[in-house]
């Protein structure tokens, strides 16, 4: 169990107990399913919390990641950007069963950074005289109609990172940094779920990705799934060519 000294919990579940509840706004860092906390979505998944908004690029994909939860009727609301892929958003979308409130990415990724520092709103020109654009603020700016988009905020973020010190200083892989630090930075409680713990000063300071002060809590979790949504190979025809008996 962890103490008031330490950020780190001995799994997902412990670390997520006291925070988890109904009707709670989630983060969950990812860009289809890189960069998922895969230990936290399935401790979400068995605490039974339901009437859950959940903020994140895509809830889940091809039955995998978030999308348990929409399967385990926990969600009520998605804000998301794609939902493609995503058989049982659309479903229970076109059922009346869930909301959905779809934001352009970049304007998603704004909207998250903007509660992450504390700003009121911005305008953009995404989405001005369409869809997105109804029941907005308008104005014209530089000759160019923008609309007012608000922050989000959440009361949990679950991040994924590649490393992480005792601290909350976290080093992502690759593109699955994709939304993680923003959301870290945009939530009341953030979760960091590690592949690998370390002692704090085993990450170069000039390596820090995402600074612990956004982190809360802490756990390392060795295996991962680490699911790729379409794997496809092809081999090389001039290979095969020569591979092949005469």
């Amino acid at each position: 169990m962890s103490t008031p000294r330490t950020k780190v919990f001995a799994t997902a579940e412990e670390a997520l107990r006291d925070v988890v509840r109904d009707g709670i706004a989630v983060m969950s860092g990812g860009f289809g399913l890189s960069g998922n906390a895969e230990a936290c979505i399935t401790a979400l998944a068995r605490s039974g919390a339901r009437e859950l908004t959940i903020i994140s690029n895509n809830c889940g994909n091809q039955g995998q990641g978030l999308a348990v939860l929409l399967q385990n009727r926990q969600v009520r609301k998605v804000i998301c950007s794609f939902i493609g892929g995503n058989p049982d958003l659309a479903e229970q979308y076109l059922a009346g069963q869930v909301e959905v409130e779809l934001v352009p990415q970049g304007t998603f990724a704004e909207r998250i950074r903007a509660g992450g520092a504390g700003i009121g709103g911005f305008f953009t020109p995404t989405g001005a005289g369409t869809v997105v654009a109804e029941g907005k603020e308008t104005r014209e700016l530089d000759g160019r109609m923008h609309v007012l988009e608000r922050p989000l905020r959440a009361d949990l973020a679950i991040v994924r990172a590649a490393v992480g010190d005792r601290f909350g200083n976290l080093r992502f892989y690759r593109t699955s940094r994709n939304f993680n630090p923003l959301m870290a930075m945009a939530a009341t409680v953030t979760v960091a779920e590690v592949d690998r713990l370390v002692d704090v000063g085993a990450i170069d300071p000039d390596d820090v990705h995402l600074p612990g002060l956004f982190v809360q809590r802490i756990v390392e979790v060795r295996e991962h799934k680490n699911v790729i949504e379409f794997r496809t190979t092809r081999g090389d025809p001039r290979a095969e060519k020569v591979k092949s008996p005469r």
